[in-house]
């Protein structure tokens, strides 16, 4: 039980520092739930389910705050949604899954040291682009804004807080795309899922207002970092 109210704690604080730069927290839970040894099977519907949640609501706050493009989104969500439907109807074994979570959380950490600078002159995404953008971060099966957000900056297509709700919106309708293709597949859930999008949506209250008012400073993005990387290093030991 003392373990089991650690991890909701430590949910409760992935969402809120996810959610407020405009991410659901996927790999943050999955980072989470990999320190506390949960089964893979448990942590994929887990995570895909708090995602939901959380996105949701950072997109209602930053919606609301008129910093959200259909220009840009459309195309890219449009691409992404069939790849992560087919990414949920997946199911590796045990060993592999842990060694596709460990490398993604690795790859994940790393946009959390990178700053690209918000201050350059946003250009207009092409078709050509944003079509296979959106078609292979929906391939993560877990949502894909923590990837999406760093290359709309790198690619110049969004400022910060427009970049925030994009990445909201997407990880929404990738993460209900994931889950439809668990439900036709796997179709398991956590038994303590409700416990998990209660401590979720908790911390998401608090991080969507910083979302909206001031994004999470730099040092607490490194420390999340840290531990993705620590996170993702016990998954891949450990497979």
């Amino acid at each position: 039980m003392e373990y089991f109210v650690l991890l909701l704690i430590m949910v409760c604080v992935m969402a809120m520092l996810y959610s407020s730069v405009g991410h659901g927290g996927a790999s943050g839970y999955l980072a989470a739930m990999a320190l506390f040894g949960l089964a893979p099977e448990v942590m994929k519907p887990a995570a895909l389910t708090m995602n939901l949640f959380v996105a949701s609501l950072v997109l209602v706050r930053l919606y609301r705050a008129h910093y959200f493009s259909w220009r840009i989104f459309l195309p890219i969500a449009i691409a992404s949604m069939p790849m992560a439907f087919w990414g949920g109807t997946l199911t590796p074994d045990d060993s592999t899954y842990q060694y596709i979570v460990g490398a993604a959380l690795m790859l994940a950490a790393t946009s959390f040291f990178i700053r690209v600078s918000n201050e350059r002159e946003c250009v207009e995404p092409t078709l050509s682009v944003s079509l296979p953008v959106g078609g292979v971060l929906g391939l993560t099966g877990v949502g894909g804004g923590i990837y999406l957000s760093p290359l709309l900056l790198w690619l110049r297509w969004t400022q910060m807080r427009t970049n925030a709700a994009i990445a909201a919106a997407f990880i929404l309708v990738n993460s209900v795309a994931g889950l439809a293709g668990h439900m036709v597949t796997v179709n398991t859930w956590p038994d303590d899922i409700g416990w998990f999008v209660i401590a979720a949506l908790v911390g998401a209250v608090v991080g969507s207002e910083l979302a909206v008012r001031r994004l999470a400073p730099l040092v607490l993005r490194q420390l999340l970092g840290v531990v993705l990387v620590i996170a993702g290093a016990k998954m891949l030991l450990t497979a």
